[in-house]
C-alpha cells in the first residue's frame, strides 16, 4: 500500500480529498494507496441522506461550518483541525470484505498503543463501547474506496450545534446523546500529540509501500473533480415526494426511509434515505423490480424474487424490505 502526500501547507476544502480518492482510484488502476488529511470545520453527509433532517444548516452557515455530501453511504459526520480523516484506495470487487480488512487493519494501529480498540460494530471503530471512528465505501468498477474519522479530540459545541442525530438511532445504542456515544484518543492517551498520533498511525498502516507526491498535474486533475461536490443539486440530493413514506431502524443495517408514489394502486417511484451502506446503486436496482407492480404485499414479494438485496445493503432481505414497505 502506497502513502499519498500533498506539499500543501494548509489545509484544502474536504470536497478536495474526495476527489483524490476518486482521481487516484482511476489514475492508477493497479495500487493500493492511504492518505490523511484535516480540515477546518466541516460537516459531511453521506449519499442517501436528507440534508435538512440531519444538519442543523442555519447554525452551520452562522457559524462558518461547511457542509459537503459524499459518495458512499453511512451517516453525517464533523470534521475539524481535532479530527483526523483516513482515506484508502484498493483494487476490488468485494466491498464488504474490503471494508472490514480497513477498519480492522485500523483497530489494530490503535491496540498497538495499548487501547481497548475493535471493528465489531457496523461501520464503527472502537474504544471500549464508545466509538472513536466511523467509515463508509463506495464502488468503482474494480474498485473499492473506503474513508473514515478518527477522533484524536472533537470540539463538543461545534458537534452539538451541527448534527440532529435521530432519537431512533440514539435509542438503538442506548445513550442520550450522541456525545455519551464518542471517545477520543486524546481522552485515552493525554501524553500522545495529534502528530505523533498520526505519525503511528501512517507508519502501521502504510507500512510497506512507496510514497506518491502529488505534482501539479494531479492537483489540477482533482480540482476539476472537486468542482462536481459543488453542484447545489448534488448537495440538496434526494427530495422525496410520495404518498407512502416508513422510515426503520433495522439492527446491522442502520437507518432507512422508504418513499413511494403510488397511482391507480401501482408504484411508479421509489426514494431511499438513510444512513444505510450499499454496494451500489441500492434504489436504482430495486425500483427496476417494483416500478409498475401493484402496492400489495404479495406482489412486490414476488417482484423482488430476481434481486440480491444483500449484494445492494448488505444485511439486507426480501422479508425485512418488504415490512419496512408495509
Amino acid at each position: 500500500m502506497d502513502l499519498v502526500i500533498i506539499n500543501d501547507t494548509q489545509p484544502r476544502k474536504l470536497a478536495f480529498y474526495l476527489a483524490e480518492e476518486e482521481y487516484l482510484a482511476k489514475r492508477y488502476p493497479d495500487r493500493d494507496f492511504f492518505f490523511a488529511w484535516q480540515v477546518n470545520p466541516s460537516v459531511i453527509i453521506g449519499r442517501n441522506q436528507l440534508l435538512e433532517k440531519e444538519i442543523n444548516v442555519d447554525y452551520c452557515h452562522d457559524n462558518g461550518v461547511e457542509i459537503f455530501r459524499r459518495k458512499s453511504g453511512g451517516g453525517a459526520v464533523v470534521a475539524d483541525m481535532n479530527n483526523i480523516m483516513f482515506s484508502y484506495v484498493t483494487s476490488s470487487d468485494d466491498v464488504c470484505s474490503t471494508f472490514s480488512e480497513y477498519t480492522s487493519m485500523v483497530a489494530a494501529a490503535l491496540r498497538a498503543l495499548g487501547l481497548d480498540a475493535s471493528d465489531n460494530s457496523r461501520n464503527d471503530i472502537l474504544i471500549g463501547d464508545r466509538k472513536v471512528s466511523g467509515n463508509a465505501y463506495y464502488h468503482l468498477p474494480g474498485r473499492s474506496i473506503v474513508h473514515g474519522t478518527m477522533l484524536y479530540d472533537y470540539d463538543p459545541v461545534l458537534m452539538a450545534n451541527t448534527l440532529r442525530p435521530s432519537k431512533t438511532k440514539l435509542a438503538s445504542h442506548g445513550v442520550q446523546s450522541a456525545r455519551s456515544r464518542v471517545t477520543t484518543i486524546r481522552e485515552h492517551i493525554p501524553q500522545l500529540s495529534i502528530s505523533d498520533f498520526l505519525d503511528h498511525i501512517l507508519k502501521t498502516v502504510a507500512n510497506n509501500g512507496n510514497t506518491l507526491v502529488l505534482t501539479d498535474d494531479d492537483i489540477r486533475a482533482i480540482e476539476e473533480i472537486e468542482q462536481e461536490y459543488y453542484a447545489p443539486a448534488w448537495l440538496a440530493g434526494k427530495n422525496p415526494r410520495g404518498t407512502v413514506e416508513h422510515s426503520e431502524r433495522i439492527d446491522g443495517i442502520g437507518e432507512i426511509s422508504v418513499n413511494l408514489t403510488v397511482s391507480k394502486g401501482l408504484i411508479e417511484s421509489l426514494v431511499l434515505t438513510g444512513d444505510f451502506l450499499e454496494n451500489s446503486d441500492a434504489e436504482a436496482e430495486i425500483s427496476k423490480a417494483i416500478i409498475s407492480i401493484a402496492y400489495e404485499r404479495e406482489s412486490v414479494n414476488n417482484a423482488l424474487r430476481e434481486t440480491d438485496l444483500n449484494a445492494l445493503i448488505p444485511g439486507m432481505t426480501i422479508e425485512k424490505f418488504v415490512n419496512l414497505i408495509f
